[in-house]
């Protein structure tokens, strides 16, 4: 969108281009997830890369406070406590972000603020999903590539001409 006047910004769209639905771009691919053109299979291995080392780096980072845990005596209660809570948060953020990218969900904005904490908490899940999701396909594919098709089937819908005049076809008994 252009930000003076909040027209859509045609930039990037060739002149004499035929109309109809544009499709959304996704973070890092833009629309090169339509044609998969535009560098779209490096794209795809740097992000799945650039995840899983953003996973890794994450669990590092969980490893030294476990490691000032230890460090603190806080006790094996403690201790065990924190890793369960890691590891619950981890695997709901999975499946949350997961979801996200298979199915369309309710916009609830007191649900997403109500997971907003649980998701912070279990980051590396959301990572790990976001890492194998891209070796599928671009993360958020799925979803804009079925209402992309939607729009699309729906415009030619639209748009295609009638044959003849209808003002002379006899009715029909």
């Amino acid at each position: 969108m252009s930000d003076e006047h909040g027209t859509p910004d045609t930039s990037d769209i060739p002149a004499g281009s035929p109309g109809g639905p544009r499709p959304e771009p996704l973070r890092f691919f833009g629309t090169t997830w339509v044609r998969h053109d535009g560098g779209y299979a490096a794209r795809r291995v740097g992000v799945a890369v650039g995840a899983l080392a953003a996973a890794a780096g994450s669990c590092l980072v969980l490893r030294f406070a476990y490691q000032g845990l230890r460090i603190a005596d806080v006790g094996g209660f403690v201790i065990a406590l924190v890793v369960v809570m890691f590891a619950v948060c981890t695997a709901l953020a999975f499946r949350h972000t997961w979801d996200g990218f298979t199915r369309r969900t309710a916009a609830d904005p007191e649900r997403q603020a109500s997971l907003r904490g649980l998701l912070t908490i279990g980051f590396v899940g959301s990572l790990l999903a976001y890492f194998l999701r891209s070796l599928i396909e671009a993360p958020g594919e799925k979803l804009l590539r079925e209402d992309y098709e939607r729009a699309r089937a729906a415009y030619a819908r639209r748009s295609t001409r009638r044959t003849g005049n209808p003002a002379r076809r006899g009715r029909r008994s």
